[in-house]
């Protein structure tokens, strides 16, 4: 009965500390997807990562203890992607697929 105990105050405090970010992204397509997601996944504290492409909303699950949002975002702009306002990291949006490039915007 004790060991029950003490694992369940183990499984309240670790479920305590998990949080659920969502990051506007500019990806634009499965690939983006495939990358995001296997990238961001071996960020240290995530739990689990999910793309919608058509909205280009990456959701997060990671533990608040071992990561900041603000670190998960500056981790989507290492893979070359822009994260809500922070730009995608230069060298690495070069590297990116030509598929997974944001739209050239056309001027009048």
């Amino acid at each position: 009965m004790r060991y029950l105990i003490i694992f369940l105050l183990i499984s309240l405090r670790l479920s305590a500390q998990t949080d659920t970010l969502h990051i506007k992204t500019s990806a634009v397509c499965d690939q983006c997807k495939k990358t995001l997601e296997n990238d961001i996944s071996f960020v240290k504290g995530v739990k689990d990562v999910k793309l919608d492409v058509k909205s280009a909303i990456l959701t997060v699950v990671y533990d608040a203890a071992k990561v900041t949002p603000d670190k998960i975002r500056v981790a989507v702009t290492k893979s070359g992607y822009d994260a809500d306002t922070l730009k995608a990291d230069e060298k690495a949006y070069k590297r990116l697929n030509e598929c997974c490039k944001k739209p050239m915007m056309h001027q009048e």
